[in-house]
């Protein structure tokens, strides 16, 4: 079944209407949702989906495209089991997209539910179908698709969509990181790990248990994990979180190499000079891969320093020389001009607003100021160029210092690498691009906690790789859809605030007319039917209507029995 695209032309459907001529109309359950799809299906991203996925079936009874789809839908609704599969359908948007006259809303003839009868891919089905594929199909193609092969797809050709789409800046700063999925202890986990962790969730090895405190030891746990290794891009606006990498493998295994395989598939992936930029924490320190990417790639790295490394202690006194010039680090003000939601409210309810506000000042003014160790009072840069005494990497590096002065006089100081020069003349630029980093931790937080994105409903491992996977997906093109459209705003917000705030349910009225439909309000459609055409053209919808309702309860002929 080929891919048919509808596309909103309120004008054309309106001048139908007058004329007493729609093929069509319903009611819309998920416009926000309806709009993505058609988003993204106009855009021929599901097609080119569909064109490398690395499916293990032969024989193709369901489009490729429509699978993807079914995926993507259930992870924009946070749903991860394929039982509520059905659920999604019904209540979702993405069938209005796809197939507006072959998914219906019908009444079982016994139970008197409302249900939907649409029509499959084949002829297999004894009963009416309640959805366009059976939930059972996407359980076991996805449990069919190897990890592997999935998590290869996803980072390559997934990524080779996305430069199509021109997702890419000409910024080109991509962010690595690596966190820990924890699961039950339940040795059936395949892939998985079993490790000590202290209470911070921080990887405690044998030795390092050995020299703890009993106080100390108590607090460890074992756990089982996976790990999972990504690579993101964002611009310094922070308007999108594209991620566009990922590996998923034991938790005892080193996230490092894995990143710079990460980096070297999507290089090879999307071609040369995307990527120009990486932001990285020490954990992924390797003098190697990053002389490398530096000299095949141009690539630079922007990494923090061990204290243990000889750089480190190279570089700590000649920061500390008076002819070192530092300079004061100041957050940039925000460019983009904001209004203010108060500004719109009623007077009545900005005056409690502001008595609020005068209350809450109060408070804290009454209570004790924080430890002056823990307050920053002023931050300083500055950087050297030039180091060569980090013996693995071959490519000469500048060191950038960030002094920190707290308000008891004490002073902390760390230290940054780069392979560029260009921090050796804004010193304090260094430090707020790798703040950027911050923001991969973050997403990690909203997909961990409010998509769900390690609650595994099944312990294979080519389940949890499709979960993560199609997650990552489903988040990515929201994302740029959102940028799109420009609500680019809600990118920095969770999955569900923007499902609370941008997916209006059943407000509409769809009325499809060929290729085309409009989206009318339903006093703007009861104003049109009744007062804005002639009656020549209401006795034509008239009809139209009486047939289509007759026509409805032929579609259940063989309902399921209750």
């Amino acid at each position: 079944m080929e891919l048919i695209i509808f596309e909103e032309n309120k004008p054309m459907v309106l001048k139908a209407l007058e004329n007493g001529e729609f093929d069509y109309i319903e009611a819309a359950n998920e416009v926000f949702e309806t709009e993505f799809f058609k988003h993204i299906g106009a855009k021929k991203i599901l097609e080119q989906a569909a064109q490398t996925y690395p499916t293990p079936r032969k024989k193709e009874e369901v489009p490729l495209w429509f699978y993807i789809a079914s995926e993507l839908t259930m992870r924009l609704h946070g749903t991860h089991s394929f039982h509520g599969y059905p659920m999604v359908v019904r209540t979702g948007g993405m069938l209005n997209a796809f197939f507006p006259k072959k998914a219906q809303p019908v009444v079982h003839p016994d139970t008197k539910d409302i249900m939907l009868a649409c029509e499959g891919f084949n002829e297999k089905n004894e009963y009416d179908r309640e959805t366009p594929c059976d939930q059972d199909f996407l359980r076991k193609l996805a449990k069919g698709t190897k990890a592997e092969e999935l998590m290869r797809w996803f980072s390559e050709d997934v990524a080779r969509i996305l430069r199509s789409q021109r997702a890419f800046d000409k910024e080109g700063r991509f962010i690595g990181d690596a966190s820990y999925l924890f699961v039950p202890d339940n040795p059936k986990y395949e892939g998985s790990a079993r490790l000590l962790f202290d209470e911070n969730n921080h990887p405690v090895s044998q030795e390092a248990f050995q020299k703890m405190s009993d106080s100390h030891k108590v607090r460890c746990q074992w756990k089982r994990c996976y790990k999972m290794v990504t690579l993101m891009h964002t611009n310094a606006k922070l308007e999108y979180f594209l991620l566009v990498g990922v590996k998923i493998v034991s938790g005892e295994k080193h996230e490092c190499p894995l990143l710079y395989e990460l980096v070297k598939e999507f290089i090879e992936a999307v071609g040369p000079g995307i990527v120009k930029k990486l932001i990285l924490d020490r954990g992924f320190l390797d003098g190697e891969e990053i002389s490398r990417y530096k000299k095949e790639h141009g690539i630079d790295t922007l990494i923090p320093v061990r204290k243990n490394m000889d750089i480190y202690a190279d570089a700590m006194p000649l920061f500390e020389r008076p002819e070192v010039q530092w300079v004061v680090c100041e957050d940039k003000p925000e460019e983009k001009e904001t209004i203010s939601p108060m500004r719109l409210k009623p007077m009545v309810i900005r005056r409690r607003e502001q008595k609020r506000q005068e209350t809450l000042e109060k408070r804290k003014q009454e209570q004790p100021p924080p430890p002056p160790e823990t307050v920053i009072v002023k931050k300083e840069a500055a950087a050297i160029g030039g180091f060569t005494s980090w013996d693995t990497c071959t490519v000469p590096l500048t060191v950038i210092a960030n002094r920190e002065h707290y308000a008891d006089g004490h002073v902390d100081t760390w230290l940054l690498l780069s392979t560029s020069t260009e921090e050796i003349h804004d010193p304090a630029s260094a430090g707020r691009e790798y703040h950027l980093r911050t923001s991969i931790e973050e997403r990690y937080r909203q997909l961990k906690c409010f998509s769900d994105l390690a609650s595994f409903t099944s312990r294979h491992l080519s389940l949890v790789v499709n979960q993560i996977v199609f997650t990552f997906m489903a988040y990515n093109l929201l994302q740029l859809y959102l940028f799109r459209i420009g609500r680019e705003e809600f990118n920095a917000k969770t999955p569900l605030s923007v499902r609370r705030e941008l997916l209006p349910a059943a407000n509409h009225f769809i009325i499809f007319k060929e290729n085309y439909f409009g989206l009318f309000a339903p006093l703007e459609l009861m104003q049109l039917l009744t007062i804005g055409i002639k009656e020549e053209a209401r006795k034509k919808i008239g009809e139209k209507c009486r047939r289509l309702r007759r026509e409805l309860p032929e579609l259940m002929g063989s309902p399921r029995p209750t």
